[in-house]
């Protein structure tokens, strides 16, 4: 992927904190040693002793929380420990869901090599609110609250309510083709139709917390331009 100029994604900034919009397909962290670029290094090239906050998948943009000094690191930390931290992700999803205040309370077991599962008996107690937004005719944007931070924790739970976001294959979700929503879609001769977006559809929208003892301040990423277009597209065709 081209790398962001990593100045162009913050969306507040003082002294101590950053926040930004993180693009789809950029890492938060080293997924490896001499892996690709990613975030913490775009971030501390910006400002030297940086450190993130937070993780967001891979696939997934949206707000991402980062210190700037290890005493602005550790009063967010301290935050997302006690559960002071609110997130809200929008997700598109596979079908039509009738979510209101939807309690997802299903405990997640880390398996390692990024594979998580729902079990009762070893998992971690983890959380999440759902309320559908807005209905299409074949899916359904949705409002995702997070109370716990589990490793994809809002993909396996959508997952569970037989919800699961569109492309994300790993949880069930099928790809947006245009020819599935768009009438007399023509594809030209020998082209392969890929789908309108190339990961699977989680945005995280917006972030609250504390930025000093003082001050409680929410932030609201908007929607990057593949999410925006499948909307877009979903708006035009699909109601």
């Amino acid at each position: 992927m081209k790398f962001p100029i990593f100045k162009d994604l913050i969306l507040f900034e003082n002294n101590d904190l950053i926040v930004v919009n993180k693009p789809a397909f950029l890492s938060s962290l080293d997924e490896r040693e001499g892996g690709d670029t990613n975030l913490l290094r775009l971030a501390k090239q910006y400002s030297s002793d940086a450190q993130i906050c937070h993780r967001l998948d891979k696939e997934t943009s949206g707000c991402l929380i980062i210190a700037k000094t290890p005493e602005a690191y550790r009063f967010v930390s301290m935050q997302f420990e006690h559960r002071k931290v609110e997130k809200i992700y929008h997700a598109l999803i596979n079908g039509t869901h009738v979510f209101e205040e939807l309690n997802v309370d299903l405990p997640i077991l880390n398996l390692g090599n990024k594979n998580v599962a729902i079990n009762r008996q070893d998992g971690k107690p983890a959380k999440t609110i759902f309320n559908s937004l807005v209905y299409y005719k074949h899916f359904t944007l949705v409002d995702c609250r997070p109370i716990t931070g589990r490793m994809h924790q809002i993909r396996i739970h959508l997952a569970s309510q037989r919800a699961s976001i569109a492309g994300d294959e790993m949880y069930g979700g099928t790809p947006v083709f245009l020819s599935a929503i768009k009438r007399n879609y023509h594809l030209g001769k020998e082209q392969e139709e890929l789908p309108i977006m190339k990961r699977f559809a989680l945005h995280a929208r917006k972030i609250a917390f504390m930025v000093n003892d003082q001050t409680s301040m929410n932030f609201e990423a908007p929607y990057p331009k593949d999410f925006a277009t499948m909307l877009k597209l979903l708006d035009k065709f699909d109601v």
